[in-house]
């Protein structure tokens, strides 16, 4: 990896007075279309028009975009409106189509994430290049695939790097078209807290409803930005119509956010902050503390079915359970889907301490 510092240096460069925004289209269907939502939103706080040229489905016989033409709409838009331009590219030859039309941001998607070897073979495209490069999460939760594909492109010397979180698939039904997985947005941030941190709260929602409330989320969080998805008429959009707002709704959704302060000088304040905090340390070691008594029983119940030989898993008794802690958890004002996440988690490690019994 790059020095931090540097690698914050081209979003430094820009002095903006408010978070990175990147907007526009999910893709560019036509000439006109590209051309009308980027004059609608010229002398906005939109800092990069972004558009889909080149559009991954997951299966054959949907839009998947209008290719290299709509390269010279985004030319268009540059010279027209000033605009500086932004397109996903998910290979060489949309690396270099890209570069000769003087693309000024790049983004690997979700999709081309998930594999080292497209990932290597675009930072050998773009090697040394001084475009903006950014590297959406892989459809998965794996920090170590995320981060391996900005290594990769930060050995191919490009300076300009930053990531995107547009959230997680998962099988378990929840509001989100991609689950957010906050903590590994934050645990990144963590390692890397110069490395610029975009949200895509439009790919994470899949409701053009939810956009304000997940973005304003990323900025409390102290994200750099967002790229949100826009549409003169989302809902006959070629794609992604029930996630994309009109230009007007961007707009208001940029003056409503609420950009917080890292932290305050005040003396009352940070007393309190800091009492409040200790009493957090002293919950999570009591936490930790019964996790680890409950491991015990577990373990108890182990030996228990090593001697009756009875298998570790009773579908039965967890989905019980589960049932249970979801209702009761409603009554500390904790949501299912993270009553789901905690328990499943618990047992998943019960059944390791389990195992480990059985397996000696």
């Amino acid at each position: 990896m790059k020095n931090n510092k540097e690698l914050k240096g081209w979003l430094s460069a820009l002095n903006l007075k408010h978070p990175l925004v990147i907007a526009g289209p999910c893709s560019a269907e036509t000439e006109e279309q590209v051309l009308k939502i980027a004059h609608e939103l010229k002398d906005t706080d939109v800092n990069y028009y972004r558009a889909g040229i080149w559009k991954p489905r997951t299966r054959p016989g949907n839009f998947e975009g209008v290719g290299a033409l709509g390269l010279k709409w985004l030319q268009k838009v540059k010279a027209e409106t000033g605009l500086k331009t932004a397109t996903e590219v998910a290979n060489r030859a949309h690396v270099e189509l890209a570069l000769e039309h003087d693309i000024d941001l790049l983004w690997i998607g979700a999709r081309s994430t998930v594999s080292p070897f497209i990932v290597q073979e675009i930072a050998d495209a773009l090697k040394g290049t001084d475009k903006i490069v950014l590297v959406k999460n892989p459809v998965n939760p794996d920090l170590a695939l995320w981060l391996g594909a900005v290594e990769r492109l930060s050995t191919a010397d490009i300076k300009n790097l930053g990531v995107i979180h547009r959230g997680f698939s998962s099988y378990d039904k929840t509001k989100y078209r991609n689950t957010p997985e906050w903590q590994m947005a934050i645990e990144l941030q963590t390692k890397f807290p110069d490395l610029p941190l975009i949200n895509d709260p439009s790919h994470i929602t899949g409701n053009r409803d939810m956009i304000f409330d997940v973005s304003q989320t990323a900025l409390d969080l102290n994200f750099d930005g967002l790229m949100i998805e826009t549409h003169f008429d989302p809902d006959n959009a070629w794609s992604d119509a029930a996630q994309q707002v009109t230009p007007a709704s961007l707009i208001q959704i940029m003056k409503d956010l609420k950009i917080r302060k890292e932290s305050t000088p005040e003396v009352d304040y940070n007393d309190q902050l800091q009492n409040l905090r200790a009493q957090i340390d002293v919950i999570d070691n009591q936490l930790l503390e019964t996790l680890g008594k409950r491991m015990k029983v577990a373990e108890g119940i182990g030996l228990l079915k090593k001697q009756k030989n009875v298998a570790v898993l009773q579908s039965k008794r967890w989905n019980e359970i589960l049932g249970k802690m979801v209702l009761e958890g409603e009554q500390y004002n904790l949501s299912e889907e993270f009553i789901l996440k905690l328990f499943k988690a618990v047992h998943q490690e019960s059944i390791n301490h389990q195992e480990k019994i059985l397996n000696k």
